[in-house]
């Protein structure tokens, strides 16, 4: 039986630059470089600059002998003093950003997916920097965050502290963020970036921002179940969401890591699935159980349950019908029965809006997650503390100005159990 919760407490890590890192680190197109004055990044005879006249701020592009400028009339005259200018590649976008009072904002920016392959890693090899910081690029906000576990689904911690995977938000959509790794401290509620770990594909060559991940540790391995975000383009002809799987004895609690994947082949024939995502894995006595989300069509959305005596023999166990806008399925141990959480977005039906359901293995739903709903579609992630429980969600608050639009989000929001009132 679950508590009702209450909000307590919210966190924004925001770091343009992984403290600490160098751009030798780089091994996968997530860059940045902050300084007093216009920044280059640099690959062979390809450059990428932030300009900072002391009136406004452009980005310009070099490649093939040709060089372009790309300057928002809106948006690129800080209009305020600036402390600092930055430059970060995420993804296939670089953008020009400013600093004042603490915060940075977004003054320019502009896609290179058909100038410059950014994924390609021998490009990346070359990739140089010379800037007061410069390192990997390390996050704007935390969405998709979700308890890393062992295989049978309690939580893997570090001494007390609870270790949680997380989405880094770049200063765009989907394919300008990428997976990180962090560590909770459940008493002060302070998280500290363990890790980033990015992802070659089966299918194609290069290092993604691949995320919605969930991190297992199996013995003495880690297994990295993610979802291919990091190129997703509704407007592609063919657009679409795969669940990859990583193994690995690799230390993922520390640094950056490239991980070579293979498809988890997730039982959605009878779906009609063209996207999966959000997927979460538990060994049981009997064997798998992976909880994720699939798609009949963008956007409309609900869980799905598939089981078996291994990863790679999985059938269908379950599946909803009456839900459209419902992801962050999540697999926990309520009470001696296993159960699966979901979050019910505020496009769903009417009845079925701003709540986390809770279901059994069947997906028939069994009750709620008593607690406040931030916006966006946070999900229900339940950390055991004591004999207590720590809810830690995120919710849609953007980060950096207009011009990254959506996808920036967002806050840490924290939720223990109301207190108890007696008459």
């Amino acid at each position: 039986m679950l508590p009702r919760f209450t909000e307590v407490s919210r966190r924004r890590p925001v770091d343009l630059v992984v403290p600490g890192s160098t751009i030798d680190e780089v091994i996968a197109p997530y860059a940045a470089l902050a300084g007093p004055g216009s920044l280059a990044l640099e690959s062979g005879s390809d450059r990428l600059v932030a300009r900072y006249d002391g009136s406004r701020v452009w980005v310009e592009v070099t490649t093939g002998g040709r060089t372009t400028r790309h300057r928002s009339r809106r948006h690129g005259r800080p209009g305020a003093p600036v402390d600092e200018v930055g430059l970060v590649l995420t993804g296939t976008h670089v953008t020009a950003l400013t600093r004042h009072d603490g915060s940075w904002v977004a003054r320019a920016r502009v896609d290179l997916q058909h100038r410059i392959d950014t994924r390609d890693e021998t490009w990346l090899d070359r990739l140089a920097g010379d800037a007061p910081t410069a390192g990997r690029f390390g996050q704007l906000g935390l969405r998709d965050i979700r308890v890393a576990s062992h295989a049978d689904g309690t939580p893997y911690r570090i001494g007390e502290r609870v270790v949680l995977t997380a989405t880094s938000a770049g200063p765009g959509f989907f394919d300008t963020a990428h997976t990180s790794v962090w560590a909770l401290d459940p008493t002060r509620l302070e998280l500290e970036h363990l890790s980033d770990v990015f992802f070659r594909r089966p299918d194609a060559p290069g290092a993604y921002g691949d995320h919605a991940t969930h991190l297992v540790r199996d013995g003495d391995r880690w297994l990295v179940a993610t979802s291919t975000w990091g190129d997703f383009d509704r407007s592609r002809p063919g657009a679409s969401v795969a669940v990859t799987l990583a193994e690995t004895t690799a230390d993922l609690l520390t640094g950056r890591h490239l991980l070579d994947t293979r498809v988890l082949p997730l039982p959605t024939e009878e779906l009609r699935s063209v996207a999966v995502w959000d997927p979460h894995l538990v060994r049981t006595d009997d064997g798998w159980l992976v909880g994720f989300v699939s798609s009949p069509g963008f956007w409309n959305f609900h869980p799905a349950l598939a089981s078996g005596p291994s990863l790679d023999a999985l059938a269908l166990r379950a599946t909803t019908t009456d839900r459209t806008a419902t992801e962050g399925t999540t697999l926990l141990r309520l009470d001696d029965e296993w159960r699966v959480l979901a979050s019910d977005g505020r496009d769903s039906r009417r009845r079925l809006r701003r709540r986390y359901p809770v279901f059994d293995l069947d997906l028939r739903e069994t009750g709620t997650v008593a607690a406040p709903y931030p916006t966006n579609i946070p999900w229900p992630t339940l950390v055991p503390d004591g004999d207590s429980w720590l809810l830690v969600a995120f919710d849609g608050t953007p980060y950096g100005g207009r011009v990254p639009g959506y996808g920036t989000h967002g806050d840490v929001v924290f939720m223990r159990p109301e207190p108890r009132t007696t008459v």
